[in-house]
């Protein structure tokens, strides 16, 4: 364990020794902040990717394969594009964005790719900006190559995505989850500090992508205090008329990584203050084991949210305005459903809503299953799925209901971090549209098609999908995203 602790140490160093200024400069080279301690010789540094083998939290912070396989764009353009954010399977090949066709005549045809500058970041979460016009996707264990962590890609063309520029933290590293702010810019829930320890930050970043704060501030006495325990926000959502923020805290990084005593999940939230970037409360789900997920339900009265509780295979419904009498602070959670043994310990717990809110689904990864429940009435939730089914998905994670509310896309693949850590799901990397039925809410799984990205990109090692924006683009002059 000591020498866990040393290399976090170390990685903190590099970390700070490369900081931004919050106003960034101009990106480096092709748009890394900080170029790569071994800079990129074709010919040279290639085999270096299969010689350097990964030590205890750290892989050799070597850049991709010079030269990405060839292909060849398609001419086409369908009304409903998926974008799906994936390393290559080697871990050797760039990390890149891929565009696909959703239009039923056109199902799984190839668009185009856009590569990303770097190799082995687990491509994390993604989502659109308030304008439509980038994507930000963010890069999971990006600091075991000392690589940045946030990516951004031009989709001013929709069918031709192209990487924009990335950017880096400075107190804080494995980067998750990604709301847009509505006037231009992002929220991104940093899980770890620049060490993958707790406490972690939520970041925040202006219309230009640059990054300028981390919150808490250092300078927030009370709300560090505040994340003396653990502090390790996964899950994300916003209610911005109402000027609150809810994080959720899922496990410390560090601890999912070689050598470990054990992984440290959390059974928190934080409930903010937008408007002054300051923690109000933290809000306990007892024995919750890792609250992976939060989200605000659309249309919700009281602006009520749905929160996971993996250990426990749990949803509850938190209250970020009515008071709680132990504490007198705003902010209260109680239990809305029991997903059943099945659903306990499946490793991540997921979720997407639809846009009216009445229906949630909900990815068990472990259990190769995404639970549908109809949330219409609070008092009275009703399980639209099967439990005891098993869908023909391996790992799913990401789930997301199509613009058009006609379908859900979910994704085969969660963490695979190989031999530096313990966290690596089954998966079957693929694409599943599945049927939503309009009328209850619920998926039908037996008209499904699949996009197989280990088939897609072999050239690559296969490819790891973690997750998906969709874009329904029927009218160009007013595209619709996924309703998160």
């Amino acid at each position: 364990m000591r020498f866990s602790l040393t290399i976090g140490f170390v990685l903190a160093a590099l970390a700070v020794a490369s900081p931004l200024p919050a106003a960034a400069p101009a990106a480096l080279g092709d748009g890394l902040t900080v170029p790569p301690l071994i800079p990129p010789v074709p010919g040279v540094t290639d085999p270096l990717t299969t010689i350097i083998p990964p030590v205890p939290i750290v892989r050799g912070p070597i850049p991709p394969i010079a030269e990405s396989p060839p292909f060849v764009s398609s001419d086409i353009r369908p009304k409903k594009v998926g974008y799906f954010w994936a390393g290559s399977g080697d871990r050797a090949h760039k990390d890149f964005l891929a565009a696909y066709s959703l239009d039923d005549d056109t199902f799984g045809t190839f668009l185009h790719l856009a590569d990303a500058p770097t190799s082995g970041n687990e491509p994390h979460h993604l989502n659109v900006a308030a304008d439509g016009k980038t994507l930000l996707g963010t890069g999971l264990l990006s600091l075991l190559k000392l690589q940045d962590t946030a990516y951004f890609f031009d989709i001013s063309d929709p069918y031709r995505p192209a990487f924009k520029k990335s950017q880096r933290t400075l107190l804080s590293s494995i980067a998750d989850e990604i709301v847009a702010k509505p006037g231009g810019g992002w929220f991104v829930t940093y899980m770890g500090s620049a060490a993958g320890t707790s406490p972690g930050r939520l970041a925040e970043f202006d219309a230009n992508h640059n990054l300028i704060g981390e919150w808490p501030s250092i300078l927030d006495v009370p709300g560090a205090a505040n994340t003396l325990g653990q502090f390790s926000p996964h899950g994300l959502s916003i209610d911005f008329p109402r000027d609150v923020i809810l994080t959720s805290d899922f496990v410390v990084p560090l601890s999912t990584l070689k050598p470990t005593l054990g992984v440290q999940s959390a059974n928190t939230l934080r409930l903010w203050r937008l408007s002054t970037r300051t923690i109000l409360n933290t809000i306990t789900i007892p024995h919750g084991g890792g609250i992976q997920d939060v989200k605000f339900i659309p249309g919700n009265a009281e602006g009520a949210a749905i929160a996971t509780a993996v250990h426990l295979g749990q949803v509850w419904i938190v209250y970020p305005h009515r008071i709680d009498p132990a504490t007198n602070r705003p902010g209260t959670a109680e239990l809305l459903y029991d997903l059943g043994p099945a659903a306990r310990d499946t490793v991540a717990i997921y979720t997407d809503l639809s846009a009216d809110g009445k229906s949630l689904y909900l990815s068990l990864t472990t259990a190769n299953h995404v639970a549908a429940l109809d949330i219409s009435d609070l008092a009275n939730v009703v399980r639209l799925d099967n439990p005891g089914d098993v869908h023909p998905v391996i790992g799913p994670h990401c789930v997301r209901v199509t613009p058009d509310q006609t379908h859900a896309v979910v994704l085969g693949y969660f963490v695979q971090q190989g031999d530096v850590g313990v966290l690596n799901t089954p998966a079957d990397y693929k694409v599943h549209y599945v049927q939503r039925d309009e009328a209850t809410g619920g998926l039908r799984w037996e008209t499904e098609r699949t996009i197989d990205f280990a088939r897609e990109f072999a050239a690559r090692g296969g490819a790891k999908p973690h997750f998906a924006v969709v874009g329904d683009f029927t009218d160009p002059e007013r595209p619709r995203w996924n309703s998160y």
